[in-house]
């Protein structure tokens, strides 16, 4: 074998583990051990190089960035667990259902809502999915409409802070978090009122695939009205702005800000008379599992990216990346169309572990802006969760919808949210300061 195939090789082979079906962290580790064996014996790789292996655990464990990940998660499992979408859900239907594919705008509003105090997709579609789904069939709503806005909702929380997304990006391309926060917020607003644009076409084009409620369904005396808004909409919204205005402001780190939210959550649940131990256990419980496998995927891929290295093929990556035709067009166009079509296979998470940090220096050496260069590689990431044939938004929501709505009804709805989430993508790179002017 010639010695500088050894890494693009390593880089195929990593891919064909993953795909065969084996847990992406050991087939990270596996892959690394292999290669490192196989370098060694060819005389490309010295086993010294592996010392400093359990340095590099140390400072990922040790990473306070990283600690603002199981503070958000755990904030949005308590307010999941609490209800919170559910209050919510119910409310702004009542407040829009008159109206034609009100209900469906609604869901909008309540995803964004919930992006910006949880950030947790699956908790988001599965609360929207279980409540408004089964009540817009009911009412005659088109199925592919109420599935496809209620899953592209469900993922703005990759991309409107505090996104988890934004987060891990943050720490693998070396920029601040609070920055990419900023950054984010313009792009996620500007996608969540594209779907809701889009609803409306649809109720204006196609009325009866989205008809308003009944009006006893939404005939509230305005003062009973105007106090659940007040009740449900208010503390979530003091929340939301309590920590992103203590990041935006400067006062607070997200890892400080989370820890901020975290209490808030769990004193908001409490207030809502909701707050019992097998919440906190549930939510205690679901932030570990997650916050495990994240730094098991961290620490697989550490292990990748130093053998990866010790064969040259940082190097390799750079040269292929920096030398395409068209320069940093032709960079941007191969970064998003490789993000896109791992999308269909791969979850972001592992995406964001093995593909960025390839991506970030060669983004670095053509002089992209570090922060716009991260918020459009989450936008691009969001579109993971809607993929066929492995989007997990679309598998969270086969999980709760009626028996109905077949999953092929699922594959078909999110096409259009797809196509849209392509344009707000096509709009950051055709207008960075969407991105870089809040954060200027």
């Amino acid at each position: 074998m010639e010695a500088n195939l050894v890494a693009p090789l390593m880089f195929v082979v990593v891919f064909l583990i993953i795909f065969s079906g084996f847990p992406v962290a050991f087939a990270l580790g596996g892959t690394s051990l292999l290669f490192a064996f196989i370098g060694v014996e060819m005389g490309l790789f010295d086993w010294n190089l592996l010392y400093a292996m359990p340095e590099r655990i140390f400072g990922v464990m040790s990473n306070y960035v990283l600690l603002a990940v199981p503070f958000f998660i755990f904030m949005g499992l308590v307010l999941d667990k609490a209800k919170l979408a559910e209050d919510l859900l119910t409310t702004i239907g009542t407040l829009f259902g008159r109206h034609r594919g009100g209900l469906a705008l609604g869901v909008v509003i309540v995803g964004a809502m919930l992006a910006a105090a949880t950030g947790v997709v699956g908790a988001s579609v599965v609360a929207m999915g279980s409540i408004s789904l089964p009540v817009m069939l009911r009412y005659r709503y088109s199925a592919r409409l109420s599935s496809g806005v209620i899953l592209a909702s469900g993922t703005l929380g990759q991309i409107i802070p505090p996104s988890i997304v934004l987060v891990v990006l943050a720490d693998q391309l070396g920029i601040s978090v609070g920055d990419l926060f900023v950054g984010g917020l313009v792009p996620g607003l500007m996608l969540a009122a594209m779907y809701g644009l889009y609803v409306v076409g649809v109720a204006v084009v196609r009325p009866e695939a989205a008809p308003a409620l009944p009006l006893e369904m939404t005939d509230l005396d305005w003062r009973e009205l105007l106090r659940r808004v007040v009740v449900v909409m208010l503390p979530p919204l003091l929340l939301i702005l309590i920590v992103l205005g203590s990041i935006f402001a400067g006062v607070a780190t997200p890892t400080e800000a989370g820890a901020i939210g975290s209490v808030g959550a769990i004193l908001l649940a409490a207030a809502r008379g909701r707050m019992s131990i097998a919440v906190l256990r549930g939510a205690c419980v679901g932030a570990t599992k997650l916050t495990t496998m994240v730094m098991f995927l961290l620490i697989g891929s550490t292990a990748f990216a130093l053998v990866f290295r010790g064969l040259y093929g940082d190097i390799w990556v750079e040269d292929l990346l920096t030398t395409l035709p068209g320069g940093v067009v032709g960079f941007l166009l191969v970064a998003n169309l490789t993000i896109f079509v791992l999308g269909f296979f791969l979850d972001f998470f592992e995406i964001a572990f093995i593909v960025i940090p390839l991506l970030g220096p060669a983004a670095a050496l053509l002089g992209i802006d570090p922060v716009w260069f991260g918020v459009m590689v989450g936008m691009n990431l969001q579109t993971s969760f809607l993929t066929p044939p492995f989007g997990f938004a679309l598998f969270y929501l086969r999980g709760v919808a009626p028996p109905e709505v077949k999953t092929t009804d699922l594959y078909r709805a999110v096409i259009p949210f797809i196509a849209i989430q392509l344009i707000g993508l096509m709009a950051i790179v055709q207008w960075p300061w969407l991105v870089t002017g809040l954060v200027d």
